[in-house]
């Protein structure tokens, strides 16, 4: 059939003006902020209920045309890109908030909702949606979910799934599935709602989450420590965590801070330059708190764990230190960096981050490295930045050989290939660094029952 006959029965479910096929909404819709493959969608629709999702799933399974679900398209893995002739379904549509419930704190999103847009309805009903990251404010619920998102508070509160009630998806078949239905116990049988947190779109399509929320925090205070290695920053977390509860812990190296501070946006937290910086978030809730704060800071001076730090004094002081780990990505954007999502558990983190180094510093002595992440939850953000000299198509091969030595080192520390950011097609060939053959056997049966025609989202994180 041709792609106009394909146009016009789309038409016929959504609407002629929710069906575009000019060449800017095709490279729009059709790429996320991965830069390696090209958009080359067939067309993008624009459903406004579940029920015309189900029916455009049924088309594609009757005229054997693939789909790729669209939400924010912030995805860092390739997972939303439409390269091949695909119908990207968009859930822009899909963006409001409904159904509010105080007691048992919960609501439910359509999974276009931005997550900011989310962030900031939890905080209006005085409650606390926790799952932050850098692209809250234009990622969407329905992406992650599909990502299973992490971000900055893991260490608290958890990835994306931990706070999935109930979901409202579309299978591959084009069947409508109520997962879970909300309720907090629900011991009867497989939880299908958790194959589709972090399925990429693979086995259908999200249209509808209900999510919870928490209390929100109270009196904040940020911490950031200068430390001389990474093995100081383990003795920090160890000594934090023995009496405090921690919102955050995250680490970045001086090379990265240096970049952000070179921009003249936000100042040094201190003059002693350190190797590595810890920032630690927590909650004040009383004097008593913020003494056991200060009693482990000097604790960890005097073993030589800690070379300088400050604390916060206000909510701008706060901010200001927080960006100098969340401004970090784009302040190297300009550096065309090579990204790389990995993660161990975490008390293997320092050696981990060391043989990464040793290798790549060894292979390309002149390639800088950049180290940032949420060490809390041992996942670490290796950024290569690319020399001004050396032409990008030459950078991105020599990337590729050091994808493959990365992935050794992960596999022989049992961690995983992509942390948060998802597999995609990017992450794909190197699945099998974390999940064995069998593992990956069997997620190809389960696609199968969701997806027998492989339409949807084909080519992301297994080959059908």
């Amino acid at each position: 059939m041709s792609q106009a006959q394909i146009v016009d029965q789309l038409q016929a479910i959504v609407g002629d003006d929710k069906v575009k096929t000019d060449l800017d909404s095709l490279e729009t819709w059709g790429k996320d902020w991965t830069k390696i493959y090209a958009p080359k969608p067939l067309a993008i629709v624009f459903p406004n209920t579940t029920e015309q999702v189900a029916e455009v799933v049924k088309l594609a399974n009757q005229l054997e045309f693939a789909i790729v679900p669209s939400g924010g398209r912030t995805g860092l893995s390739a997972g939303a890109v439409a390269s091949n002739g695909e119908v990207v379904v968009s859930l822009d549509r899909f963006n409001t908030l409904t159904d509010f419930n105080l007691t048992d704190r919960t609501v439910r999103c359509g999974a276009g909702v931005i997550t900011e847009q989310l962030q900031d309805f939890a905080q209006e009903q005085g409650l606390y949606y926790p799952v932050d990251f850098a692209s809250a404010g234009s990622s969407q619920i329905g992406g992650n979910i599909g990502t299973n998102a992490g971000g900055i508070k893991v260490i608290k509160y958890g990835m994306t799934r931990d706070w999935v009630a109930g979901l409202k998806v579309v299978t591959g078949k084009g069947d409508i599935l109520e997962l879970n239905k909300d309720l907090v116990k629900n011991n009867t049988g497989y939880d299908l709602r958790q194959l589709f947190i972090g399925g990429e779109g693979t086995l259908g399509i999200i249209t509808e989450a209900t999510m919870r929320l928490t209390r929100l925090p109270k009196n904040l205070n940020v911490l950031v420590l200068g430390v001389p290695d990474m093995n100081a920053i383990m003795d920090v977390l160890h000594a934090y965590q023995g009496k405090m509860d921690l919102t955050a812990f995250e680490f970045f190296s001086h090379k990265a801070m240096s970049k952000v501070v070179a921009r003249g946006d936000v100042p040094a937290p201190f003059e002693t330059q350190a190797e590595y910086y810890a920032l630690l978030e927590f909650e004040a809730l009383s004097e008593g708190d913020m003494d056991i704060a200060m009693e482990l800071f000097e604790h960890c001076m005097e073993q030589g764990w800690v070379l300088d730090g400050v604390i916060s004094q206000s909510e701008t002081q706060a901010k200001n230190l927080w960006r100098l780990r969340e401004d970090i990505s784009e302040t190297i954007s300009e550096w065309t960096p090579y990204k790389n999502d990995i993660s161990v558990v975490v008390s293997k983190v320092p050696p981990f981050l060391a043989e990464i180094e040793a290798v790549v510093t060894k292979e390309y002595p002149d390639f800088e490295i950049i180290w940032f992440g949420h060490i809390g939850d041992g996942n670490l953000h290796l950024n290569i930045l690319k020399p001004d000299a050396l032409a990008k198509e030459e950078f991105f091969e020599k990337c590729a050989k050091v994808s493959t030595w990365v992935f050794e080192i992960v596999e022989k520390y049992q961690g995983s290939v992509s942390a948060e950011h998802g597999v995609g097609m990017t992450k794909k060939p190197y699945l099998e660094y974390t999940r064995s053959a069998v593992e990956i056997d069997y997620m190809r049966a389960m696609k199968g029952v969701f997806d027998p025609k492989n339409i949807m989202n084909p080519g992301k994180i297994i080959d059908a």
